[in-house]
């Protein structure tokens, strides 16, 4: 177990590999645990990075406020704890958010940003999720209703109280479309076919506007398509670190050529 202090709080982080480094963030449920497989299918080529956001895992809960700034602050300081200082960052959910924001607002410590399940706005979270508004319990209750993942499971209880509901307060409150227009690196959103917390529709979207972004949706994966389809997932993964430009990201958006060379 490796930890740092970031802020004057303690951040726990895993690493693996060697070679170029590459930062994992996690979402609203869970911890860096679910990026095991994926970061030990990388750790050849690279120094994969996983950290707990304030509020979950075995990082502090001692802070008053969960939100999208707070956390961008805590990935530029881990990334300067760590020596790092420009890498591609892969987030899901709420690590999504955090990287897009990251990317927009401090483009020269993004190489690129591959994010999963990217809520870009409100009308892409689920509505009871949102319903619950501050009361942490009714969105824990909302998570315990998807499909079960030890690698989440395990995480849960060390979640700090409101951190759940807070941080999808304050991603719900911003519209990262406005980000994606800031954003000049290759971001690649991935969504589950069918997850039922992000809405995936939310790929039209992207890919019918003039962002450095494309999108691509998962068949069969639902909120964690890292679990649900870790090959898949990791080969996508593996040909978006190959890309240079937000051109290049045409490639990866021909989805039928995609699929013939997972089979």
């Amino acid at each position: 177990m490796s930890g740092v202090l970031i802020r004057g709080s303690l951040i726990h982080y895993e690493s693996f590999g060697r070679g170029q480094p590459v930062v994992f963030v996690h979402g609203w449920l869970g911890s860096w645990r679910y990026w095991v497989p994926v970061m030990e299918d990388l750790s050849n080529d690279c120094r994969c990075y996983a950290l707990d956001l304030w509020g979950f895992g075995d990082s502090d809960k001692a802070r008053e406020a969960y939100d999208l700034d707070s956390y961008v602050d805590l990935l530029i300081g881990f990334m300067d704890e760590l020596g790092i200082w420009r890498a591609p960052i892969v987030g899901h959910t709420l690590g999504g958010a955090i990287a897009a924001k990251l990317a927009a607002e401090h483009p020269d410590r993004v190489a690129k940003v591959l994010a999963v399940g990217l809520p870009l706005s409100a009308d892409g979270i689920n509505r009871k999720l949102l319903a619950a508004g501050p009361n942490d319990t009714l969105a824990r209750l909302f998570w315990q209703k998807q499909r079960p993942y030890a690698e989440v499971d395990m995480s849960v209880p060390k979640t700090a109280k409101n951190a759940i509901a807070l941080t999808i307060q304050s991603v719900a409150h911003m519209d990262l479309r406005s980000a994606l227009d800031e954003i000049d690196v290759p971001l690649l959103a991935v969504y589950g076919e069918k997850d039922v917390v992000i809405d995936p529709q939310q790929a039209d979207e992207m890919d019918g506007n003039e962002y450095s972004a494309r999108s691509i949706v998962l068949s069969g994966a639902y909120h964690f398509p890292m679990l649900d389809e870790p090959v898949k997932f990791t080969r996508l993964l593996r040909d978006f670190m190959d890309i240079e430009n937000p051109e290049q990201l045409q490639d990866l958006s021909i989805k039928e050529e995609w699929r013939r060379r997972t089979r």
